[in-house]
């Protein structure tokens, strides 16, 4: 009986193992590859005019001055009022949400490794680095990576255009995959980041490269037709963003 159990144990695990893959096109591999989320900024300008909307719905526009980070997400920020030049401090807790634009200086070197890497020229936006747009930032309750005790930040959303299930959130200390090529020339590869921040429903967690297949089925598993069609052994991390796009587009039909 229990030589029998065993060998039942062993077939079901084989199956599980060896699960056929499925196959995509090379046009659809192209597709997968694409990097849709919008470039993660780590700084705000004071030239221009921020907006602040805090939870009692109330706006405030003014300067970004100074600000209180945390593992680079914001704890408290400083502005100054544009009609009364006054400096106001607000606590992450106190801001549903805010606007802000990245200083020229970023963008630059944005755009600079933008151009450094030829990968980017077929998986990337070069506009998303050079953006003129104001990015935005909502309030969450997080543990950084984690790990620490639970705090409330002002985190970039960087999948605005598609977060209607899945909300991703810059990392500011993420990493980045290694890239190779020739001193002088552009790199090849490389330069994927390895972590977010993820929120879906009430859970907002640290999603790290390494965790990436075990929390497959947290991000995506309640819709059955996506994960037959893109099943976690046949698609990997650099495939992320195009995932939730694609996830969020089939649960909304």
């Amino acid at each position: 009986m229990r030589l029998k159990t065993l060998v039942l144990a062993l077939c079901v695990a084989g199956t599980s193992t060896f699960a056929q893959k499925v196959k995509y096109s090379k046009e659809e591999k192209k597709e997968m590859n694409r990097y849709l989320f919008n470039e993660g900024f780590d700084t705000a300008t004071d030239k221009k005019v921020s907006t602040f909307i805090l939870k009692d719905n109330t706006e405030h526009q003014g300067y970004t001055k100074s600000w209180e980070k945390q593992r680079g997400q914001i704890l408290s920020i400083t502005m100054e009022d544009v009609d009364t030049r006054k400096p106001i401090k607000f606590a992450a807790s106190e801001i549903s949400q805010m606007y802000l634009y990245p200083t020229e200086i970023e963008k630059s070197r944005k755009a600079g490794k933008f151009i450094s890497n030829m990968r980017n020229y077929s998986t990337k936006k070069y506009s998303k680095s050079v953006t003129n747009e104001a990015v935005p930032y909502e309030n969450q309750t997080v543990s950084l990576k984690n790990k620490k005790e639970s705090k409330t930040f002002l985190m970039q959303v960087i999948n605005p255009e598609f977060n209607e299930f899945i909300t991703v959130y810059h990392d500011p200390f993420a990493s980045e995959t290694m890239s190779t090529g020739f001193v002088g020339a552009p790199a090849f590869g490389g330069g994927v980041i390895k972590s977010y921040y993820v929120k879906k429903g009430n859970k907002v967690m640290w999603l790290h490269k390494d965790d990436f297949e075990d929390n497959y089925d947290f991000l995506f598993g309640d819709n059955a037709e996506f994960m037959k069609k893109y099943p976690k052994n046949s698609v990997d991390w650099n495939n992320l963003s195009f995932l939730i796009y694609t996830y969020t587009e089939m649960s909304q039909s």
